[in-house]
C-alpha cells in the first residue's frame, strides 16, 4: 500500500487491474485502518479516473452476494449521495411511485454517510427489517413491485471499510460506486450524481454495458432532479440539458426540498408524501424523478413517464406498494 499511496500522492493513477486489486485488499482486511483512511482521502484530493472507477466496480461486483432477479426487468433508482444538500429521501420515495406504476424496482441502498438520512435509515425507522435472503427479495418484488437490498448484507467484504467511512463522515469514492454495484445487476438504471465530471464518467462506463440508463445531475449540485435549476441528462440516446419549465414545473427553492435534521423528520416527510399530503414542490420533485425512471424502462417520453408517476402517487398505488413492501419486510 505504501507504494500505491506514494504513486497517487505524486498524481499518478492506477490501472484498472491495480484498482481492482487494491479494492479487493481493502475489502478483505489486507491493509490497516490508517492505510485505508489515507487511500480514501487521496480521492478526496484528486479526481478519480475512469479506469480506476472501473477497477473498483469490478472488485465490488466480484465480491458481492448476487441476487437473481432475472425476468423482472427491474430498475434501480438511486443517487450517489454526497451532494451535501440534505434533501428528503427523494429517490426512495420515487422508487415506490415507480413500483406503484407497475414498473419493478430493485433498489440498492445504505445508511447515510454525509447526510442525515440515507435510504436505509428512513426505511429502518419505518419498520423495515433488512434481509440478505434472495427468496425474500423475490417475494417482495411479487407482492409490491420493489425489493430493497441493504448494501452491507450483499457486500459483506465492506465491513472493514464501513467504520472508517463513518468516522471520516464525508463522501468518498464509495459514494460513486454505490449505484454501480447493485447485486441484482438490474438491466435498467436511473442514477443521480453529485458532479458534472462524475456524470460524464458514469456516461462513459454505462455506454460500455448493455444497461438501459439515465444519469442525472442538477447543475447546482444535486444528485437527482431537484427542479431547483436545469439538469443534465445522459442516457443511451442523448445528452441534453433540461429545465424544470420544459417539464411543466416551476423552479423550486432549496429550502422546499429540505429533509430535516433527524431521521424521524425524514420518515414523517416520507409518509406524508406517499399518503398524498406532500407539498406541491415535494410532489413535483418525486414525480419528476419517478417519471424519468418509468420512461427509462418503458422507453417512452419523459412527459409520459411523469404522467404515469403522478397518477401512481395520486391514486394511492404508490402508498399501497409501500404497504405491501412493509408486509413482507417487517
Amino acid at each position: 500500500m505504501k507504494e500505491i499511496l506514494n504513486r497517487l500522492i505524486n498524481n499518478q493513477s492506477l490501472s484498472r487491474e491495480e484498482a481492482k486489486e487494491v479494492l479487493t485488499g481493502l475489502a478483505t482486511g489486507k491493509y490497516n485502518n490508517s492505510q485505508v483512511a489515507a487511500f480514501l482521502t487521496v480521492y478526496l484530493m484528486r479526481a478519480i479516473e475512469v479506469q480506476e472507477l472501473e477497477g473498483f466496480r469490478d472488485a465490488m461486483l466480484e465480491l458481492c452476494n448476487p441476487v437473481d432477479l432475472d425476468g423482472y426487468n427491474a430498475i434501480d433508482v438511486c443517487g450517489t449521495g454526497g451532494d451535501g444538500k440534505n434533501t428528503f429521501n427523494i429517490s426512495t420515495i420515487s422508487s415506490f411511485i415507480v413500483a406503484g406504476a407497475e414498473v419493478n424496482v430493485a433498489k440498492h441502498g445504505n445508511y447515510g454517510v454525509s447526510s442525515v438520512s440515507g435510504s436505509s435509515n428512513v426505511l429502518e425507522h419505518l419498520g423495515v427489517k433488512f434481509s440478505g435472503d434472495q427468496d425474500q427479495m423475490k417475494r417482495s418484488m411479487d407482492a409490491s413491485g420493489i425489493c430493497f437490498m441493504h448494501a452491507p448484507l450483499f457486500h459483506p467484504a465492506m465491513k472493514n471499510v464501513g467504520p472508517i467511512r463513518r468516522e471520516l463522515g464525508v463522501k468518498t469514492f464509495f459514494n460513486m460506486l454505490g449505484p454501480m454495484v447493485n447485486p441484482a445487476f438490474p438491466p435498467n438504471q436511473l442514477v443521480g450524481v453529485f458532479s458534472l465530471e462524475l456524470a460524464r464518467l458514469y456516461g462513459y462506463l454505462y455506454q460500455n454495458t448493455d444497461k438501459n440508463f439515465a444519469i442525472v445531475h442538477s447543475l447546482d449540485g444535486y444528485d437527482e432532479i431537484s427542479l431547483t435549476t436545469d439538469f443534465k441528462l445522459i442516457s443511451n440516446h442523448a445528452e441534453e440539458l433540461i429545465s424544470p419549465e420544459s417539464l411543466g414545473f416551476e423552479t423550486l427553492r432549496q429550502e422546499q426540498l429540505h429533509g430535516g435534521e433527524t431521521v424521524e423528520t425524514a420518515a414523517e416527510i416520507f409518509n406524508s408524501i406517499l399518503e398524498g399530503k406532500g407539498t406541491e414542490p415535494q410532489n413535483h420533485a418525486v414525480i419528476s424523478n419517478a417519471g424519468l425512471a418509468i420512461a427509462t424502462v418503458k422507453q417512452t417520453s419523459m412527459a409520459e413517464g411523469i404522467s404515469q408517476a403522478s397518477e401512481a402517487l395520486q391514486n394511492g398505488k404508490a402508498l399501497q406498494s409501500f404497504k405491501n413492501f412493509l408486509s413482507i419486510n417487517s
